[in-house]
């Protein structure tokens, strides 16, 4: 069988056409990777903890999806020390759960679980988050993923849902792509770099309209929903049970 051949997506990730896995070297060098393509990272992490204050309770738990290598419940738990509660970082890929067990290791209520999501077992939880992890779901199971999600949240809990999102006009598209590929230039990415990235995410990644992720969330039961994010192709949107 012919190997692959992959091609330079920048921070020495290699990857081919249709071919993006978190796994492999991708992991290793993950925390780089995604503050330098995503505009503004920290500072959604920084939105979301300032929120959690409204909503993470005393002996709750707390579910982070798509943990990568757990960043944002290590901040999670930073903030909340004082409060007793169980803190999940649940991601599909080994090495991503090992990179988060590193990063965890000295806090015993934060469990890492290598799991594909839709095979979780929740328990009842007072916040859920997902940053940019829905959107490679195949869309015909992303409903059923959503609804397990509003199910398992306590009455008054919330999920934060950030994800790269679509423009329904072309034209809007087309301005933010050639936006968001000026943007990677500018964080040192080389043109080379950005297109192979965008290749190999082809039927990888397959992200929704706003319009798209909000009935999504309407149909898994949400009423209270709201955008507290957005720049570019990047959204993030707050849902209350």
């Amino acid at each position: 069988m012919k190997k692959m051949k992959t091609k330079n997506v920048g921070n020495y990730i290699q990857h081919g056409n249709a071919s993006w896995s978190f796994d492999g070297k991708t992991a290793k060098n993950f925390d780089k990777h995604i503050k330098q393509s995503i505009p503004m990272y920290d500072t959604m992490h920084e939105l979301a903890l300032k929120i959690s204050d409204f909503f993470l309770t005393e002996k709750s738990n707390i579910y982070d999806l798509g943990c990568s290598t757990g960043t944002f419940i290590n901040l999670l738990q930073k903030r909340h020390s004082k409060k007793k509660h169980n803190i999940y970082g649940v991601d599909e890929i080994k090495k991503m759960c090992d990179e988060a067990k590193k990063k965890n290791k000295k806090f015993k209520n934060i469990k890492i679980i290598n799991s594909k999501l839709e095979k979780l077992n929740f328990k009842s939880s007072s916040m859920i988050s997902s940053f940019f992890t829905m959107q490679f779901i195949k869309p015909s199971r992303r409903q059923l993923m959503f609804n397990k999600i509003f199910t398992s949240l306590d009455w008054g809990g919330c999920f934060f849902l950030f994800e790269k999102v679509r423009y329904p006009d072309a034209r809007f598209q087309d301005i933010m792509n050639q936006v968001y590929f000026d943007y990677k230039l500018d964080r040192g990415f080389t043109s080379e770099e950005v297109i192979n990235k965008s290749r190999s995410l082809k039927g990888v990644m397959e992200p929704f309209s706003t319009n798209g992720n909000i009935q999504l969330l309407k149909r898994a039961g949400f009423k209270d929903i709201v955008t507290i994010f957005k720049f570019t192709t990047f959204e993030g949107i707050l849902s209350i049970k």
